[in-house]
């Protein structure tokens, strides 16, 4: 049964990022174009700060549920609200591209990574790990490499901000299996194999890894 409280945490972080993905990174896009920053960095820049401030905020806050069942509608909602835009042709330009649609592989891997680890193990840690690897860890790499080279590019400078958030967040959460999981996950994260991008290999790579104590 669903609880009074799951629904009320779910309400106040469903409204908090609506407003952060359709009013407040839009007019931090409006503020940087319009002193000059190209639109691709401004959009690349508000994709890692929703990383941050909505995928990795609510990974951490999930101890505050009951249940696994609404953080994941939550996600599986959320992808529909990105979905339409692009259905629909409208894209939310600020941190949308028409090239790919990564920011809907973000919730969905999110969604997916929450009930394993919640649902089907019965370890949230492992779910809170492998999330935050995807939005803290993967933040410090774009937002390095952004700041550095001015586009989406891979560097190994990223990779090694990426290691520094992830390692310490595994060993936290997961202990040495998880700092080890963070290590790969930083690696892995270098690569891609569209359209399969590093929102999927990422938290996917760092669950196998955690699980395999499990396994052996």
């Amino acid at each position: 049964m669903v609880s009074a409280s799951d629904l009320a945490y779910a309400a106040v972080f469903l409204v908090w990022i609506l407003f952060l993905s359709a009013y407040l990174t839009r007019k931090l896009y409006e503020r940087w174009t319009a002193r000059g920053m190209a639109p691709t960095r401004a959009v690349y820049f508000n994709r890692k700060i929703i990383h941050i401030l909505a995928g990795g905020l609510v990974a951490v806050s999930l101890p505050l549920f009951s249940s696994w069942a609404i953080p994941v509608a939550m996600a599986l909602l959320l992808s529909v609200f990105l979905y339409i835009p692009r259905r629909a042709g409208r894209l939310m330009y600020w941190f949308q591209t028409p090239d790919n649609a990564y920011e809907i592989h973000f919730t969905l891997s999110w969604a997916l990574i929450v009930f394993l680890t919640w649902a089907v193990l019965g370890d949230l840690n492992i779910g809170i790990a492998a999330i935050s690897f995807m939005a803290f860890g993967d933040a410090a790499t774009g937002i390095v490499r952004n700041a550095l080279f001015g586009r989406r590019t891979k560097s190994w400078w990223g990779n090694l901000a990426m290691a520094a958030v992830s390692i310490p967040i595994g060993y936290v959460y997961a202990g040495p299996i998880g700092a080890l999981a963070g290590a790969v996950a930083s690696v892995v994260e270098h690569f891609e194999w569209p359209p399969v991008d590093d929102n999927v290999t990422v938290p996917v790579v760092s669950f196998v890894i955690m699980l395999l104590p499990r396994l052996l």
